[in-house]
Formats: C-alpha cells, structure tokens, sequence
C-alpha cells in the first residue's frame, strides 16, 4: 500500500479519492445564525487538494458549503483537480420537472460551475412515488449534461433494486457505515458488488466517538454542549448496546492500533474502506477549525493484518445490531438522528393520496392509474376501521416500475399498498390479509421473501397463487386488507 493516494473509479470519466472529506459541519458551524468566511473556508478546503484529497462531498442543506466550494472551484490551480459531490434532498411531496431543474441549478450556481460531478438523491417516504418522478426528471438533466453522474443517499437494498431494474442510472449510495454500524453488510454489500455500485460511507468515526478523546470518558451528560454529529452518534451507540459496551469496543480499537502504529481513528475508517464494495470513507472537516489532513493520509500506509481483523469483529460481536437497513434512522422508529425525531428535517410528511369519503360513509382512494377510471374500481376502500386494497402492479404513470425482476415489482407494489393505507390513516403493520400473484411459478421464492421482508414483524394470513396477469409486463400482483385498531375499549 505504502505511500500510494488510493482512488476509486465511480465511472471512467470520474475518479475519486477514497479519503472524500466531508462538509457537513458547515451546517453546525453556523448554527444560531453563525456565518462562516467562504474565502477562508475555501483556502482552507485547498490545503486538502494539495495533499491530495481531491474529493468533497457536501449538500444543498449543508449550511454555506456550496458556496464555498464555489469559491475553491474559481481557483484555476485547484478547478481541474477537485470532484465535488452533493446532494439534494427534497421536502416531501409532489415533484415537477421545473421543480428538479430549479433545485440542480440552485447547486449550480452555489458552486460556479456548468455540471455536478456526482448528484445524490435522499427521499423521505417511499411509499409516496414522488421520489421515483424526481429520479427519472434527474436522470432527464444528466442526459442533457448537467449532471456528471447520479447517485443515492441513505437508501436501502429494496429501493436500490427498483432503482436499478427500473432504467435508472447511479453509481453510488451513501451510507452510513461504521463499526457501529454494519447494515450495509447484510444485504446491500451484495447488490452493489452485483450491479457495480459503489458504497461511499459516511458516520465511519461515529461523530469523533471513536477515537482516543472518549477512550474512558464517562457517558456525556445530556446537558453537555455537542455538535449535531455528537448528538447523531449517541443514539447509535444507545442502540448498539450503551457506553460500557461502547467503552469495550474501544479498548480493542486502542489495542489495534498500537499494533498497527495508526491512530484509533486511521483503524475505524480503515476498516470500512476494506470492505467489499466500498468506494470510499467520508471523513467530515471543520474547516479552519479542526482538520485532519495528515492523520487522514496515514489511511494509505498501512493495513489491517487478519489478527487485528477477528479482535476488532470479535469486539463487534458483542454490540447489537442498529436496527433496520441502510437509511432507516430516517425513515423509521427509533429515529437515530440529532433530534431523535425528524423534526429537525421535516415540518411535516404529508399522505401520498387524498381520499374522498362519500355520503355511504366509505372513505374512496384512487391514485391516478388508467385502469381505476377505466374498469371503475377504487385503489382502496375504508368502511369503518376495515381498509381494502385492489390488486395492485407496478404501474407508476405509463411505467412498469421494476423492470424485469419479479422481486423488484413487488417492492414497489407494497409501496403503493403503503402509500394507499397512509392516505386512509393506516399502515402496513395493519395489514392482515394478503395475496400474491406469479405469471411464473419460478417467480414465487423471490415474491415470498419480499413478503418476508416487509411483513416478517406484522405476519399477515398469505395466499400465492400463480395467475395470468393482465398486462405482459406485470409479473406479480398483490392485494391486502388492513383493519385500524379501533380508539374504542
């Protein structure tokens, strides 16, 4: 490995440092109405091209850190050298095409530049399939060269499937991967090796946990001053088991590194960044304030030997595993974020679909496909506290979302289900009765274990059955029934 500055190629037109630098804390830097110097910021971001860390990645929300990439990118010493990647992330709702141009040419601008090297998409519900118009007008915007290349933030194996067998093109997914944290490792590892999409990871260091500084510090009081990252990272080690496991983990991550001559946090990250699939670590920067340049070099001279290997797994044995998939401490309880809600992302999430109710007292919801009008029938119907879902394809518009593979259809389908029974004041862990139906019978093993996976705490009663299905696209359709727990005794 030696003194060697890795890189990774994400297409063959965009290479990136494996080291990315991180510009999130621009956000906590101006935190109660602070501003931080964009030209000092940028300087500061220099000193990290020079030593050959090339790579930054930021976002729209990130507090000022467009702009002062911006302000590097004018430099003519640095402009061919660095690759800039950002994100947008959408309030939730509908999405136009206007919508998604306004938002990419708002980077544009911040940055100074004609084309994103890299544009990554976070949303906030899949079960409402606005996410999927914004992906498909994105991708309408790289055809046409404003955007380098498209990637993904925070999703997980479910919906990277629909995404890559539905016509879209990305190249990565950010995620957050740790010691702490090994979601991406269960299945998503898998998919992207299959589909070469690279892993960019972030939350590596826990929010500066795991280093020397918390090496026998007792638990923070939750009156101590923390940044949003420290506050993150505290749920995560909650979840992982609490601070005296934690405090295990980093007795051994200290024995590594002895072993190695590296610093705690040079073994953390380069732990990650050997795992399959990995494309790179994301190492987060206050610029001007704390920097690691140096410290972040020594990731490229040395290795992780198969002892120091089975003493950190061995370690990692004992944490339990932060629940879900990749992304869901955005989407799902226990919210791992800052605020331990999302209300320091979202004022609101409103429902996919609205319904109508009609003077029979049943609550109606279409969501716009032809066949609804068409053969006169509902996407759902609630009587009382009984919801009653259609049989429902993977229609989106004039779409088949999914493409060919079964699994990736169904996926979508239970979305729509879920979206369907979050406009009518339910959830999928309402359901109680569900059918499936296969064109092909070879189809039933991938359409259960999607069942499985989306269903596998609520445990519906299930009927598979192989059917023609109208429309030779679709290969599996599903219908459900919920019922709402009722407020009376």
């Amino acid at each position: 490995m030696g003194d060697v500055m890795e890189r990774c190629d994400l297409q063959d037109d965009l290479s990136i440092s494996r080291v990315l630098t991180g510009l999130w804390q621009i956000a906590d830097m101006e935190r109660d109405g602070r501003s931080v110097e964009s030209e000092a910021a940028a300087a500061a971001m220099g000193a990290y091209v020079e030593a050959g860390l090339t790579t930054f990645d930021m976002a729209d929300h990130y507090g000022s850190a467009e702009v002062i990439a911006g302000r590097l990118l004018q430099d003519t010493d640095a402009a061919g050298q660095v690759q800039v990647l950002t994100k947008w992330v959408p309030e939730p709702g509908p999405v136009s095409r206007d919508d998604v141009r306004e938002a990419v040419q708002r980077s544009l601008d911040r940055l100074q530049t004609d084309r994103i090297d890299l544009l990554q998409f976070h949303t906030w519900n899949y079960a409402d399939p606005a996410w999927l118009d914004a992906l498909f007008y994105l991708q309408e915007l790289k055809q046409e060269g404003l955007i380098r290349h498209l990637g993904l933030t925070n999703f997980d194996t479910a919906h990277l499937r629909i995404i890559l067998h539905s016509g879209i093109d990305v190249v990565s997914n950010q995620v957050c991967f740790s010691l702490l944290d090994q979601r991406p490792t269960n299945r998503m590892t898998d998919l992207c090796l299959e589909h070469d999409v690279k892993l960019l990871a972030y939350g590596t260091l826990a929010g500066g946990f795991l280093t020397e500084r918390w090496l026998g510090r007792p638990e923070p009081d939750p009156a101590d001053p923390l940044t949003y990252s420290q506050m993150k990272y505290r749920r995560f080690i909650e979840a992982a088991g609490g601070w005296d496991v934690f405090q295990q983990l980093l007795r051994v991550l200290k024995d590594v590194a002895q072993r190695t001559g590296a610093s705690m946090a040079n073994v953390a990250s380069r732990f990650i960044l050997d795992q399959p699939a990995v494309g790179g670590v994301i190492i987060g920067a206050r610029l001007g304030e704390s920097e690691h340049i140096q410290d972040n070099l020594r990731l490229f001279q040395f290795e992780i030997d198969e002892k120091s290997r089975e003493m950190l797994e061995n370690a990692m044995s004992h944490l339990h595993a932060i629940p879900g998939d990749c992304g869901d401490e955005y989407r799902n309880p226990p919210y791992l974020t800052a605020s331990g809600d999302l209300s320091d992302h979202l004022a609101s999430l409103p429902k996919p679909w609205v319904p109508k109710r009609g003077e029979d007292g049943r609550t109606r919801l279409t969501t716009g496909t032809p066949w609804e009008s068409m053969a006169g029938y509902s996407r759902a119907v609630r009587v009382g506290n009984r919801i009653f879902v259609s049989g429902t394809t993977s229609t989106h518009g004039d779409r088949v979302i999914g493409g060919a593979d079964a699994a990736a259809q169904l996926h979508f389908v239970i979305d729509k289900i879920d979206g369907t029974l979050q406009s009518l004041d339910s959830s999928l862990d309402d359901v109680v009765r569900t059918r499936i139906y296969v064109r092909n019978l070879s189809d039933w093993e991938p359409a259960a274990r999607v069942h499985g996976t989306r269903f596998g705490e609520t445990r519906p009663s299930n009927t598979l059955i192989r059917a023609d299905l109208v429309g030779d696209s679709y290969l599996v359709e599903m219908e459900a029934e919920a019922m709402v727990p009722s407020s009376d005794p």
